[in-house]
C-alpha cells in the first residue's frame, strides 16, 4: 500500500502542474481538487520561483518540463516554509516523483536543484524566514 503523505504529494503535483497549463490564460483561481498545500505553494510561488530560479540558473523557468517545476516547487515549499518533515525525506521524496511522473533525467534534475539548495541551506545555518507578503 502507498504511503499517505506520498499520495498527498502526488496530488500537490497535479495540481501545480495543472495551473502550470493555465496559469496565463486565466486570472480566476484555478478550480484545485481540495488541497491546503496547493493553496500555500501558490501563496509563495514567486518567493519558491525564484529559489528554483537561483538554483537552476542555467534553466529559465519556462523551459523547466512542467512536471519538474511542479515537483520543485513543492519540494522548495516544504523545505523553506513547511519545515515539519526531515530535509532528506522532502529530498527523497521529490526524487520519487520525478522517477516516478518525469522523464529518464527529471529525478537527476530535482536532484542537483534540491542539493544545491539544501547546500545553501545548512551552509548559513540558515533559519529561513519567507518575505512577508504587502498589502
Amino acid at each position: 500500500m502507498m504511503d499517505q503523505r506520498h499520495i498527498k504529494r502526488l496530488h500537490t503535483v497535479q495540481n501545480l502542474y495543472s495551473y502550470s497549463f493555465h496559469a496565463k490564460k486565466t486570472k480566476s483561481k484555478i478550480p484545485f481538487k481540495k488541497d491546503l498545500v496547493t493553496d500555500e505553494v501558490m501563496k509563495y510561488l514567486a518567493q519558491i520561483d525564484k529559489h528554483i530560479q537561483n538554483h537552476a540558473p542555467k534553466y529559465p523557468l519556462e523551459k523547466i518540463a512542467k512536471i519538474d517545476i511542479s515537483i520543485l516547487r513543492l519540494a522548495v515549499y516544504e523545505l523553506l516554509f513547511k519545515n515539519t518533515e526531515p530535509v532528506k525525506v522532502i529530498i527523497n521524496e521529490a526524487i520519487e516523483l520525478a522517477k516516478e511522473l518525469g522523464n529518464d533525467r527529471s529525478y537527476a534534475f530535482v536532484n542537483a536543484v534540491l542539493g544545491s539548495l539544501y547546500i545553501q541551506i545548512t551552509t548559513k545555518e540558515h533559519s529561513y524566514e519567507p518575505e512577508t507578503e504587502s498589502a
